[in-house]
């Protein structure tokens, strides 16, 4: 007896393409590798500015329309303070009223009450000073593109004794050759560009002058002592030769490898300079306060 034949199935299957996954990723990545980007700039150009130059950038970029005050009246907060100094005690009835008695008054004179708004007036005005001897000292440097490249060896600041202009070494770049107490030529031009902007400016002048550690093992150089002092002399016969009054200078003073700017590592190249100083000095008392 013979098999019924079988039915052959084919079954065809129909592969259906891929969903599409969408390509946000992608964007997201690229705005991750863009502000990568931008933030290693930024850390670039951080590092390529000087002191000055930060300072600079940062009062260009500062709101002006702050209030100065602490009331906050008339200003982005419109009358309203952020104190947080907390409840204070209500003050004596002659101040919050104005009326102080005579004794009170005469005290606060004696004890130098009106000092205060003397010194801040001192220091408004040497600010605005030094500001001015700033922008007159760039000047002078701005005159002369050939020394553009020394632009980083000159760095101007204010401290405490008044105004430092600093011609002061970078590695691969020096104002002095080693060991010597002639500067380069064009660390000479510098200082004949400059003298006659310092001839205008009021204050006297004190030049001293640094250099680095010796790092331990190198071979014994040129004392420095004597490397420093004649080094800043040099300076001082330069400035005078270019027209500064020799009575204008105070100082000039060799400090060796006692003063580095950076105390942590004393024997890096921007220990070795030398430092002219235009000094700030109060004016002199009127013959009726000196009783």
């Amino acid at each position: 007896m013979t098999k019924p034949a079988q039915t052959i199935i084919v079954k065809k299957v129909k592969k259906a393409a891929h969903a599409h996954h969408g390509g946000a990723w992608k964007i997201a990545y690229a705005d991750f590798v863009t502000a990568m980007m931008a933030f290693f700039l930024l850390m670039w150009l951080i590092s390529m500015t000087t002191q000055e130059q930060k300072e600079g950038l940062a009062e260009y970029f500062a709101p002006g329309s702050l209030s100065p005050s602490t009331s906050g009246s008339g200003g982005m907060l419109w009358g309203t303070a952020l104190d947080k100094s907390g409840s204070k005690p209500s003050p004596p009835r002659e101040v919050a009223t104005g009326a102080a008695r005579p004794e009170d008054r005469a005290r606060r004179t004696n004890s130098g009450g009106t000092g205060d708004r003397e010194e801040v007036n001192r220091s408004a005005a040497s600010q605005q000073a030094n500001h001015s001897a700033i922008a007159s000292l760039r000047q002078a440097l701005q005159s002369m593109p050939e020394i553009a490249e020394l632009s980083r060896n000159i760095v101007i600041e204010p401290t405490k004794e008044g105004l430092d202009v600093a011609l002061m070494d970078e590695s691969g770049r020096s104002m002095f050759p080693e060991g010597s107490v002639q500067p380069y030529p064009s660390t000479r031009r510098v200082l004949e560009t400059l003298a006659p902007t310092l001839r205008r400016l009021p204050n006297r002048l004190a030049v001293t002058g640094h250099t680095a550690a010796a790092r331990p093992g190198s071979a014994a150089g040129v004392d420095p002592w004597s490397l420093t002092t004649g080094r800043a002399l040099a300076v001082r016969e330069i400035l005078s030769g270019a027209g500064f009054p020799n009575d204008r200078f105070v100082s000039v003073v060799g400090r060796a490898d006692t003063e580095p700017v950076f105390p942590d590592n004393p024997y890096i190249s921007p220990n070795r300079r030398v430092r002219i100083t235009l000094l700030s000095e109060e004016p002199p008392l009127p013959p009726n306060l000196l009783r």
